[in-house]
């Protein structure tokens, strides 16, 4: 089941984004993240930039966000994706279910475009995206520097 978040969710929400940090693959932050500093990010949620979790047997196991792309009026139909799914909920197609139902929605939201900032190495969700006809826009090379290690951030774009 995909809904709307609740702010009862959002140490769950954090718990699912932290266990992505590790890993190097999702999430530019190094180190863990608390409710608290998430809390105006969350408050900051309409119902044109939702963020929805998805349930599975009653329990979060993965959340979307929609955020508005650079902030400038002129921008206002076009939205940067995030998908985060709890570690042992992985490969059950959490994310593909997420990411469906956000180009569905889109129109609803006055969306036009959808944007998701991918590192290069992520393939995982590269491959998710690149199944919902998601094109590369743009590649950064060497723009992150996780530990040391200097990683390319792919930008992928759908017209809706």
């Amino acid at each position: 089941m995909i809904r709307d978040a609740t702010e009862a969710d959002l140490p769950v929400i954090v718990a699912i984004y932290n266990a992505s940090i590790p890993s190097r693959l999702a999430t530019a932050d190094l180190k863990p993240i608390s409710v608290e500093s998430r809390l105006a990010w969350f408050k900051g949620r309409s119902s044109k930039r939702p963020l929805w979790v998805i349930e599975v047997e009653g329990i979060v196991a993965g959340w979307l966000s929609f955020q508005s792309f650079y902030g400038r009026p002129a921008y206002h139909a076009t939205a940067e994706i995030s998908i985060y799914i709890a570690p042992d909920c992985h490969r059950r197609g959490l994310g593909r279910q997420l990411l469906a139902q956000a180009i569905h929605q889109s129109p609803n939201l006055g969306l036009k475009t959808l944007m998701g900032w991918i590192f290069a190495h992520n393939q995982p969700s590269l491959k998710l995206f690149e199944t919902f006809s998601f094109q590369v826009w743009g590649h950064l090379p060497q723009i992150a520097d996780l530990d040391g290690v200097e990683c390319d951030l792919v930008i992928m774009g759908l017209r809706i």
